[in-house]
């Protein structure tokens, strides 16, 4: 296979995420190149085509997926719209990049990965803070002991973004609300750091009447094994913050911002151990960049995903009883 060939991306729709923060992370990376964008607002397409360098828009997502010239198809629809689109991406035979949460359901995740192993094609959550190489640092830290045996996770995402009108994230027959929206991050965390599953879920929730009674805000407890705790928090309406902190028996490592990495945010981390507090260095990598060349290893040099899309099913399914436990105001056990 020819060593100068990238990966051909085409982007099924121009949400801020992908004009934003994906788009440009594909072009700076190593091994992909974006080379068409779908709207189904044609000019909409050419606008944005032409404002990103991207040499083809369409008016359909169907005609993006037609192009026989594209490899892989990167989704940041609204969340209802996930399944869809990647049994349809799928049956393209287009590798498939779709934004977090994969599904509403895990049912729904389950029937899209087997979807798109049926059609031998590579599937993935773009959940890309995991690409970080500090994420790597933070596990290797915690398996060499220099904190002790982990005692407890706390993680937090919040924004106040209350007063945007028509916003996707307020449509509950969307898949709206912050459990799906951000609070998928923390849950992912948690279970990248500790290697396994939770076994009950207790969240509380605040559903708001004036954002379609979607929960705008949820607060949660999840139980692992050896009695360890994770906390989190999720809020589309309350102060910015996203932090995660990693309690042990012998030192404490704190990263002030857990889930967001860019030029204007430091994303070195901290640990304390014996009073004394240290901050790690980290490379200034863009996550966008690294999660787009993982994909384009696995397509053009037959490596595995770094995160097997079966780890997708497994977060959605504690998604979703984070949710029911919200709305039913119950312990969840998984």
């Amino acid at each position: 296979m020819n060593s100068d060939r990238k990966l051909r991306w085409g982007i099924l729709g121009s949400a801020s995420i992908a004009v934003g923060s994906v788009i440009p992370g594909l072009q700076q990376s190593e091994l992909n190149e974006v080379t068409a964008i779908a709207s189904r607002d044609e000019e909409k397409a050419k606008q944005t085509a032409e404002k990103l360098g991207i040499p083809q828009a369409y008016g359909s997502y169907e005609a993006l997926l037609a192009d026989d010239s594209i490899d892989a198809v990167y989704i940041p629809l609204p969340n209802h719209l996930h399944r869809e689109w990647t049994l349809r991406a799928a049956e393209a035979g287009k590798h498939i990049l779709c934004e977090k949460p994969l599904a509403l359901t895990e049912q729904e995740a389950q029937e899209m990965v087997q979807a798109c192993e049926d059609a031998g094609v590579h599937l993935a959550e773009a959940l890309m803070y995991r690409h970080h190489p500090r994420y790597d640092q933070i596990k290797d830290i915690i398996a060499s002991g220099e904190i002790g045996e982990i005692r407890g996770i706390h993680s937090t995402f919040s924004f106040n973004s209350s007063g945007s009108t028509g916003n996707v994230r307020f449509r509950r027959d969307w898949g709206g609300g912050a459990l799906y929206d951000i609070g998928c991050y923390s849950i992912s965390a948690a279970r990248l750091i500790l290697g396994q599953e939770p076994s009950a879920a207790t969240v509380i929730g605040m559903f708001s009447p004036e954002h379609d009674h979607v929960d705008m805000m949820a607060s949660g407890l999840l139980e692992f094994d050896n009695h360890i705790g994770v906390t989190f928090d999720s809020s589309m309406w309350a102060a910015f913050r996203n932090t995660l902190e990693v309690l042990g028996t012998d030192g404490i490592i704190e990263v002030p911002s857990a889930f967001i990495s860019n030029r204007d945010r430091s994303s070195n981390f901290f640990v304390t151990v014996d009073g004394e507090r240290k901050e790690i260095e980290v490379p200034q990598v863009n996550h966008y960049s690294l999660q787009g060349d993982d994909m384009a290893r696995a397509v053009l040099q037959g490596k595995a995903l770094r995160f097997d899309p079966s780890d997708a099913i497994a977060n959605m399914k504690v998604l979703e009883a984070c949710l029911r436990s919200a709305e039913e105001r119950t312990r969840i056990t998984l």
